[in-house]
């Protein structure tokens, strides 16, 4: 089967997917307020500053020369690892610390724990020795997460990526707010894919932690895999009923599309 055949079933699988979503009911609204949030809502076991890896994915569009070791094009990898270390491992400081082989073992046990699966017992979790912290873990062991967290090829060509490529509704971006809010109030990160196709300039994911109603839109706090700096922010706009991109890190504010990723096994 060749490449445009690949690309024309992945198509028709990701309108039969959207289509699902948009027929789904949404939840209902709480006495009028936008999309039924009246405070913030956050992950509360979440902090930007102790749960985020501490290097950032490059962009490699800024780095024409491809400088050797440049760690560009991961920003799908490292949004699902902050989900992947944040529901499936305990981190330890007490314990004696491992060396670099090890380190590289136990973040591939990690890795190889897909995001929606359960989440387990603080006891039954990977246990990450020597550290107190991913920010730490991944400030001091740099090399050993990078390696252990894996390839990007299979992130880049991922199949739900087409979506982008399709007409997406008010509705479905409305429900996905929604979803978004619901999802928090549980105490779930969420993973967005976002994009501003055909612009050639972002076709990134987020990962969403908090909620901040504000008039006539909700602000959806983000971490960014390319600024370990300090969050970023993505609106959901009520007139409009689709989100903008109001602080993406390197991308201009416009509006953009969203949809969720790696909640189940084909999305």
């Amino acid at each position: 089967m060749n490449f445009i055949v690949y690309s024309r079933l992945a198509a028709l699988l990701s309108a039969a997917v959207l289509l699902t979503v948009a027929c789904a009911s949404a939840p209902s609204t709480n006495g009028g307020a936008l999309l039924g949030l009246e405070a913030p809502v956050a992950v509360s076991t979440f902090s930007f500053e102790r749960d985020t890896f501490a290097f950032p994915n490059m962009i490699r569009s800024r780095h024409p020369d491809d400088e050797p070791g440049l760690y560009a094009n991961y920003c799908f990898v490292l949004a699902r690892g902050i989900r992947q270390f944040a529901q499936y491992v305990r981190f330890d400081p007490a314990l004696p610390k491992l060396d670099h082989a090890g380190y590289i073992e136990r973040v591939k046990e990690v890795a190889a724990r897909a995001p929606y699966e359960p989440v387990p017992a603080p006891a039954d979790r990977i246990v990450i020795p020597g550290y107190a912290s991913l920010r730490e873990f991944s400030r001091e062991q740099e090399a050993a997460v990078k390696e252990g967290l894996g390839g990007r090829w299979w992130t880049m060509f991922h199949w739900t990526n087409w979506r982008v490529a399709l007409p997406i509704s008010d509705d479905h971006q409305e429900r996905l707010a929604l979803l978004i809010i619901s999802e928090l109030r549980a105490g779930h990160l969420v993973q967005l894919l976002v994009s501003n196709f055909p612009k050639p300039e972002l076709n990134h994911t987020v990962v969403v932690f908090e909620s901040i109603p504000k008039k006539g839109a909700i602000d959806f706090v983000v971490w960014d895999p390319n600024n370990p700096d300090g969050p970023g922010i993505i609106t959901f706009d009520q007139g409009a009923r689709g989100f903008w991109a109001t602080d993406v890190y390197d991308t201009d504010p416009g509006p953009i599309r969203a949809y969720r990723m790696y909640y189940s096994r084909l999305l």
